[in-house]
């Protein structure tokens, strides 16, 4: 039979409108600083991505820098800043911050002072959504973008990150979207190109199919098309909560993204169930693809506090459109089979 791919937190699966964009820009010769005719080819390139990518965020009138993806955005965006959060950020932005702001069960945030805050759109790891004060510093819209509605223009934050590969763009390219006029000093340096803020020739083919798959995500929200998808995701819980007695969902009580499943089975280690899916034919994690290979706990998961045998004992389902009932339900039987099996917990 064949595999279930229930992974696109991690990585959404390559959009055939970013395919061929990437490929039409392979053709491309020129490079986009070039004032020829072929140099000018590219640079209109990779100007229709950056409409592209401003259209489907809602920031007209706004900055887009074109990155090698939402890490270096993040450094760009947080370095120096003195910036705080709560400890449930993405390790690029966590990286850069302090982690001190209190963080509540369901794993939503409490904000003191906005413009000096990092503060994620949705969790990677547990798909919460966070109500989002105006103002703030740094909006990591990673997970979020293409899933649920969001608006840099509504958001009123100072700067905003995003990555391609989690809407079905090609990995390896994000943006870090700024007000206009705001100062911003470049990390790589020795170029002029994206207004000075990050040298280095653009990646061209990257560069246009994130623009082209901004543009279609956009569009497949619009659609509605994550509707199936959060039925299927709660058809899913509702299968493990009903067979497997005593596993935790996490963050179930907040707003969370419609494809994103956190839950845990306390005693059973994430990684070992991660390993039995894999073998049975389904890709999922143990967390943000970013630390899933490494054996301990989820931060995020203590933040909201959980204990270590529970958050290392969790993992995550993330959904998409191509995901079908009948897919959810195969997991959930091979699971289920496993859970029967699994270690007795520990009284």
């Amino acid at each position: 039979m064949s595999r279930v791919y229930l992974d696109w937190n991690a990585t959404a699966p390559l959009r055939p409108e970013a395919r061929a964009a990437m490929i039409a820009a392979l053709d491309v010769t020129g490079n986009p600083s070039s004032v020829h005719g072929e140099g000018r080819a590219a640079k209109s390139l990779v100007e229709r991505a950056r409409a592209q990518v401003a259209s489907a965020l809602g920031a007209d009138g706004a900055d887009v820098v074109f990155v090698s993806g939402a890490t270096e955005a993040a450094a760009l965006a947080c370095a120096g800043r003195g910036l705080q959060a709560g400890d449930i950020e993405h390790d690029a932005v966590a990286a850069w911050v302090a982690g001190d702001l209190p963080v509540d069960g369901q794993g939503r945030v409490t904000v003191a002072d906005p413009a000096r805050t990092a503060l994620q759109l949705a969790n990677s790891e547990t798909g919460v959504v966070q109500d989002l004060p105006g103002g703030l510093a740094v909006v990591d819209a990673t997970q979020g973008f293409g899933k649920i509605p969001f608006a840099f223009g509504w958001s009123g934050a100072e700067m905003v990150l995003v990555s391609a590969h989690k809407l079905g763009g090609p990995k390896g390219v994000g943006a870090l979207v700024l007000r206009r006029g705001t100062d911003l000093a470049a990390q790589m340096r020795g170029g002029g190109q994206e207004q000075g803020r990050r040298a280095g020739t653009e990646n061209l083919p990257g560069i246009a199919g994130f623009g082209a798959a901004a543009e279609a995500a956009a569009r497949d929200l619009a659609e509605g098309v994550w509707a199936p998808v959060e039925k299927f995701r709660n058809i899913l819980e509702n299968v493990i909560a009903d067979g497997a007695t005593g596993t935790i969902f996490v963050g179930k009580d907040a707003p969370r993204l419609p494809n994103t499943s956190c839950f845990a089975s306390p005693g059973w280690k994430g990684e070992t169930q991660v390993m039995q899916m894999d073998l049975a034919g389904f890709a999922i994690s143990a967390g943000s693809a970013c630390s899933s290979g490494k054996v301990r706990a989820s931060r995020v998961l203590r933040a909201m506090g959980y204990g270590d045998e529970v958050a290392g004992s969790a993992i995550r389902v993330s959904l998409g459109p191509d995901t079908t009932e009948e897919d959810v339900l195969r997991f959930a039987e091979a699971w289920l089979r496993q859970f029967r099996k699994r270690p007795a917990p520990r009284a």
